[in-house]
């Protein structure tokens, strides 16, 4: 398997440890439907909770540069296909992590409601 795999998967475990603790309930992991992916699902308080992680191993690279609006655009399409698959009548959040480091040092930057998409509605 690919570094950068093994990195993304380390990433995403202490994501999901990290939420744990700050009271989120993990609901799934690498969700996959077709052509979506959801890296995190998770619930807190009334809110269904959307998270991208993005982890690099490199200090001179910022996660946060690989949130783009295409990013972006599939991550919304991707939650709301969850959303309407499982019938899932709560609120809706979009949340980023950002972890850089390596497993004995790192640094985690977590923006809660992060992503406030437009919906289209015509």
């Amino acid at each position: 398997m690919a570094k950068h795999n093994d990195v993304g998967r380390w990433g995403e475990q202490l994501a999901a440890d990290y939420l744990v603790k700050q009271g989120y309930v993990i609901a799934q992991c690498n969700w996959r439907s077709g052509h979506y992916e959801l890296d995190i699902i998770a619930y807190k308080d009334t809110h269904i909770v959307f998270v991208e992680v993005k982890t690099r191993s490199n200090d001179d690279e910022d996660p946060l540069d690989a949130i783009d609006k295409r990013k972006i655009h599939r991550l919304v399409r991707a939650a709301l296909a969850y959303v309407e698959i499982n019938d899932i009548h709560h609120e809706i959040q979009f949340d980023i992590i950002a972890i850089n480091g390596n497993e004995s040092d790192y640094t985690i930057e977590h923006i809660p409601d992060a992503i406030q998409p437009l919906l289209r509605t015509y």
